[in-house]
Order: C-alpha cells, then sequence, then structure tokens
C-alpha cells in the first residue's frame, strides 16, 4: 500500500468542500482527476470511502474511519513542518487573507508595507468579498467577519470591535434638514445594505426597542459604496467606525441622532478551519493586525 500525503489532502479536501468541483477549485486541479485521485485512494486501501450520487457523497464506516486518521496524520506533518519554520524564524509561504472591501481598504492594505517589511518571506494574496465566502471554495487562509458569527466549524479570533454610526454629509443636512429623532428618518433618503439586512437594523434607542429598521432609497453590497455615496450627499447612512473615523475628524461625514445611539459596537473577528493547524504565517498575521486595530 503506497498512501502518500497527497492522498490523504485530497480525500479530506473533498470531504471539506462537499462536492469533487468545490475540491478541485482548492486543489488547483480538474474535477475528473480529483475524481481519479479517489478511486485510486480507494483501490489502495480496497475499500469504499464514499458512496456517491449524483447529488450528494456520505462517508461509509470505513471512511470515517479512515478520515479521522487522515486529519490526525496531516496534521501531525504540518505542525512537524511548522516547528522547523518556528526555528528558523522565517514564516514563509503563500498567505491569502479575505475581508470585506472597506476593512481591507482602511484596515489592511495601509498596514500593508509595514507587514512586508517585516516578514518579506510571505506571499499576501487580498481579496474583497462583501458577503461572507467560503473559505475552502475560495482558497482563503484568514477570513475577517463583520457582526454575529454562526458556522461552528471555524476557529475564531476577536480583533476588535467597532462603533456604528449614524452619518450624513454636511452638504446633505443643510438641504434636507437634520434628524431630531429616529422617526424623523421616514422624511429623508437613507442608504442601506442589499442582502444583509442587518445592516438595515439601525442601533438607536426608540420606545419600542434598540434597532430602528431602515427601507433604504439607495442600496448596495458594499459598505465602502455606501460611505462614497454619502459623501456625495445622496443620504444618511449607518457605517462602522473603523471607515468613517477619518472623514468625521475632517468634516466631511457629520453624526447625528447621537443621543439616541445604543452603544452597540459591532464585533469583528478573524476565522479560519478547525482542521488546520495555525501557521506560523496566519498567527503572525494576526498578532500583526491586532496591534493595528
Amino acid at each position: 500500500m503506497d498512501i502518500n500525503s497527497d492522498d490523504l489532502k485530497t480525500f479530506i479536501t473533498v470531504i471539506d468542500s462537499g462536492t469533487l468541483s468545490a475540491a478541485s477549485v482548492h486543489l488547483g486541479q480538474t474535477t475528473s482527476g480529483v475524481s481519479r485521485a479517489l478511486s485510486r485512494l480507494e483501490d489502495k486501501l480496497a475499500t469504499s470511502l464514499l458512496t456517491r450520487t449524483t447529488r450528494r457523497m456520505e462517508l461509509t464506516e470505513e471512511g470515517q474511519l479512515f478520515l479521522e486518521k487522515a486529519r490526525a496524520i496531516l496534521g501531525a506533518m504540518e505542525e512537524a513542518e511548522e516547528t522547523i519554520r518556528i526555528r528558523r524564524q522565517k514564516p514563509a509561504g503563500r498567505l491569502c487573507v479575505d475581508a470585506a472591501s472597506p476593512f481591507m481598504l482602511h484596515c489592511v492594505v495601509p498596514h500593508v508595507a509595514e507587514f512586508r517589511a517585516l516578514y518579506p518571506e510571505i506571499r499576501l494574496e487580498l481579496s474583497s468579498n462583501d458577503q461572507i465566502a467560503d473559505l475552502i471554495e475560495h482558497r482563503t487562509d484568514i477570513a475577517i467577519r463583520i457582526g454575529a458569527l454562526t458556522d461552528s466549524t471555524l476557529h475564531a479570533r476577536a480583533l476588535t470591535s467597532s462603533p456604528l454610526y449614524v452619518l450624513a454629509s454636511p452638504g446633505y443636512l443643510e438641504r434636507h434638514g437634520t434628524p431630531q429623532t429616529p422617526a424623523d428618518l421616514a422624511r429623508h433618503s437613507l442608504l442601506g445594505f442589499v442582502q444583509y439586512e442587518p445592516g438595515n437594523q439601525w442601533p438607536l434607542r426608540h420606545a419600542d426597542g434598540n434597532t430602528w429598521p431602515v427601507t433604504p432609497s439607495i442600496s448596495a453590497s458594499s459598505g465602502e459604496t455606501l460611505r462614497q455615496l454619502a459623501l456625495e450627499g445622496q443620504g444618511i447612512v449607518c457605517l462602522a467606525d473603523f471607515m468613517t473615523r477619518a472623514d468625521i475628524a475632517a468634516g466631511r461625514l457629520v453624526k447625528i441622532l447621537e443621543a439616541d445611539y445604543t452603544g452597540y459596537r459591532q464585533q469583528i473577528h478573524a476565522v479560519y478551519y478547525r482542521n488546520t493547524q495555525l501557521a506560523q504565517r496566519i498567527s503572525c498575521f494576526l498578532e500583526f493586525l491586532q496591534q493595528k486595530l
């Protein structure tokens, strides 16, 4: 029996991805190539690891046992490799970081030069996704996620939290007046999120609760797009401090309804899969970013 680490990686990736096509994206192979590799592994073991239909895959009893051992073996190999890297004190290799475009632009990009100077052998790949991305499908090592986490298969590390402010440009307020209560918002142009309803629940205290639902006049998938619209005087917006701090300081955006703020702070986490060892390059990046935040 000639099973190698590539066999184990292929098998684990197929299970974690859920489909052969998703696994092929992560592995950089064709779907047929991944299927053949899986069949070769089953031939080597002389047993079926998966039952496959056109719609789904399920582990056999032998497959479940083999998966547990395969994870342990690969984990030990990665840990041994990382131990050598730590001894050399030269974290190296590809590191793919995904974050919503506002966080990427305002909290990551400004510090990239310093990070590269500290860790020149780490090859950064930065991607922006304004919707929650599948880490395996997008070949992502770390995803920065803003708001509540729901996926229990992920490790999560709290990085910081950011208050939300209701804002408008001075020009908009001059033309349309300044709301004095949350109810006044109904008479204004509101900027909100599409396909992200929590972003349209503004943290404003009123007689019936601590969130004020809004119906946007203009919707966008990206907070950065909404920021630019607010700067252009197109309406009132509710955005995080991390992306509007400079605008507020410069007077380009003005806080309104401050007396009604609930003090809510949006949580920001870095997430990664439980079944991977925390590589040194990931640890370096998280320690660096947390210091900056």
